[in-house]
């Protein structure tokens, strides 16, 4: 039950880091700052999200033993549960495979190793401005519904992807803003936070000096 617990405390002080590293940047919006600060919240991300999430699903209680171990009910309909997560994994691992290769060339950068050097707006970021999170958000719901569970599929829909997404738009946009300035501002503008845009070019007048985004 202990991993459990930090799993859902782990979102709450995610968040809470989030808050209060977000009005640190505000109160300083440097460059130099902003680098400090990014690299603080990345370890943050790896204690209260990925080494719990990680342990409980490889470790205790595993994925499909969420449910027995806290006494509720597995998802109805199993066979669509089990079609919609495997449509939803695969889109979601796709996603996060793709992204980071489009990062680490448009943006010189990884995502939690290595800050972006360039503003990324290329390739599959010219669509959404966060197609890694949104990978992550569908592999993780994916998970849940694929192997029927109740608790990480309503853990991923209610504690993880809100509590992420809260971070996006408080945090992590404000840091991109003080670290690129006006092209970032103009990007923000033009491409969706999350939903990619597959209607047209959204790319329109040579995005940003040919940059990218993490």
């Amino acid at each position: 039950m202990v991993i459990i617990y930090l799993q859902v405390i782990g979102c709450g002080a995610f968040a809470l880091s989030a808050f209060i590293l977000g009005i640190w940047l505000r109160r300083h919006p440097s460059k130099e700052v902003a680098k400090k600060i990014t690299r603080i919240m990345h370890y943050v991300i790896v204690v209260t999200l990925i080494i719990p999430m990680f342990t409980g699903l490889t470790t205790y209680p595993g994925l499909t033993h969420y449910d027995e171990l806290l006494g509720i009910p597995s998802l109805p309909y199993p066979t669509i549960s089990l079609i919609a997560g495997a449509v939803m994994m695969l889109i979601g691992f796709g996603l996060m495979m793709i992204a980071p290769l489009v990062l680490l060339d448009r943006g010189q950068g990884s995502f939690l190793v290595v800050l972006t050097n360039k503003l990324a707006a290329k390739d599959i970021y010219e669509r959404t401005r966060n197609p890694m999170m949104l990978g992550l958000y569908l592999l993780c719901t994916g998970t849940g519904l694929f192997a029927g569970s109740t608790f990480f599929t309503l853990w991923s829909l209610l504690a993880l992807i809100p509590t992420n997404v809260f971070f996006l738009k408080y945090f992590e946009e404000r840091e991109l803003e003080i670290r690129f300035g006006e092209p970032y501002r103009e990007y923000r503008q033009r491409v969706p936070f999350l939903i990619p845009n597959f209607r047209r070019n959204v790319s329109g007048t040579e995005t940003a000096n040919n940059n990218g985004v993490k």
